[in-house]
Order: structure tokens, then sequence, then C-alpha cells
């Protein structure tokens, strides 16, 4: 992983791509909540689809960033696992230094 993380890092330099990753990092913060609280139930994709409904190869696309899921489906998420969703909006960092 470190290769990738050299890479990365080289790459962030370039403020083009900083900016198109920057904008990503909301996609992939609810990405990474969503696996992290299903593995830390300990379910499979199989066993969060039979609690919501959703099918596991729709959980395998939201997981793997193929698609975007609508507020409706991030609740039945959140539901299957026994969760409630909260969506916060917390003031831009470089907004407040202007």
């Amino acid at each position: 992983m470190s290769r990738f993380n050299d890479y990365l890092a080289e790459k962030m330099g370039d403020p083009e791509f900083k900016a198109e990753y920057d904008a990503l990092e909301p996609e992939f913060a609810i990405i990474q909540a969503m696996i992290d609280a299903r593995k830390k139930l300990g379910l499979t994709q199989k066993q969060l689809s039979e609690k919501t409904g959703i099918a596991q190869a729709d959980i395998s696309k939201l997981e793997n960033g193929n698609a975007n899921p609508s507020l409706k489906t991030l609740q039945r998420l959140a539901h299957g696992m026994g969760m409630n969703l909260k969506i916060e909006f917390i003031p831009n960092q470089h907004q407040l230094n202007k």
C-alpha cells in the first residue's frame, strides 16, 4: 500500500488533481462509513441484503463507489443495521479563513 500512498502524495502536489480528489471526499466518507458499520456488526453484504431488502449486488455497487445511494437507501441500510442515519452540515474550514 505504501507505493499507492507515495503515488497519491505525489499526485496531491498537483492543485487540479487535489481539487478533484477533495471534491470526492464526501462520497468516500459515506462509502467508508457504510462499510465500517456493516463490518463492525459482523454482517456480510448478503446478510445486510436480507435485512434491508436491498439486493446484495446493489450493496456491492454502493460499497465499491459504482452507485450513488439516495437518502432513502441510506436510511434503509442504517435501519437494517439497527442504526440511525445522521447527516450534518459543518463549516468549511476554507470558508472560515476568508
